[in-house]
């Protein structure tokens, strides 16, 4: 399932604003009416947004969803700073300049057809979008573990579909991966009912577990979230010998390759280099940006 090469047309357009729903812990799930961004978009690439018309910098937010028939692409975000608190107060009808869609998207491996897919935080949208991507092949088979400290911006639903080496009682799923027949399940550390009480990735290591080795050699990881959790799915795939792609989530200025702020250090064949997580990324490698054991 390899996909053309990444760094493609970036379509420059003015938005609409088609919803804008409010979700609990100040996150947000944005619908932009943006015909050339959702024709191209694929899993792991992000748009660069204007948050308001007065403000200059532009913020990177991961697609979620894409419709290329409709037009639209939808992005989850979560109100930290001032520009995604100038971009919560944007309402229906209102337009956005949009950069997208940008970066190198993931790569799903048909060799290792049980795709088990890790969304930490606001890193929960790339997931979103490559299990709807995955859902019209039949060739795999997601799993879709999903962690968050705050409130999850949608209602935790008890999942109708069976999953094997889950712990007693975390039955937690999201609805949209329910109704898509895609097996999900949550974790936190907050004590959300039917959720795990654990990091996302000791809920993986109790999948995995309940794997044979044949079935095991087929999973490949992915994953998108802060980085002490991509360093720690890192460690989880090298622990059993998993390929494993993550997004990095990193500040960036013009997300286009030009001011290399968002720089990272990837070790390849050649040993180290710096690539710029905008355009080389921001899906890597994971064993080229974390070192195992490290």
């Amino acid at each position: 399932m390899k996909h053309p090469a990444h760094r493609q047309t970036i379509e420059l357009e003015d938005a609409r604003v088609l919803s804008h729903q409010a979700c609990d812990g100040d996150q947000y799930v944005l619908r932009l009416q943006a015909p050339g961004c959702a024709a191209r978009a694929l899993p792991g690439q992000f748009v660069h947004l204007s948050c308001d018309p007065q403000l200059a910098m532009r913020r990177p937010l991961s697609i979620m969803r894409a419709d290329a028939a409709a037009g639209w692409v939808e992005l989850l975000y979560k109100a930290l700073g001032h520009g995604t608190r100038l971009l919560a107060r944007r309402q229906p009808g209102e337009s956005l300049s949009l950069l997208g869609p940008i970066g190198k998207p993931f790569e799903p491996d048909p060799e290792h057809p049980r795709t088990l897919l890790l969304g930490g935080g606001v890193g929960m949208p790339p997931m979103i979008f490559l299990a709807e991507s995955l859902r019209r092949n039949q060739d795999f088979q997601p799993l879709v573990l999903l962690g968050s400290e705050v409130p999850f911006p949608f209602a935790r639903q008890p999942s109708r579909i069976l999953l094997e080496g889950m712990p007693a009682g975390v039955i937690a799923s999201m609805p949209l991966l329910e109704d898509w027949g895609i097996a999900s399940r949550l974790s936190s550390l907050q004590g959300y009912p039917g959720c795990y009480d654990g990091y996302i990735t000791d809920l993986a290591r109790h999948w995995l577990d309940g794997l044979d080795s044949a079935a095991r050699r087929q999973v490949g990881l992915y994953a998108c979230g802060p980085h002490p959790m991509l360093r720690a799915v890192a460690q989880l795939g090298a622990d059993y010998g998993l390929p494993c792609q993550v997004s990095l989530e990193e500040y960036m200025a013009c997300a286009v390759g030009g001011c290399a702020g968002c720089v990272v250090q990837v070790t390849g064949e050649r040993g180290p280099s710096m690539k710029r997580v905008c355009v080389d990324g921001p899906v890597f490698d994971a064993y080229s940006v974390f070192s195992p054991g490290s």
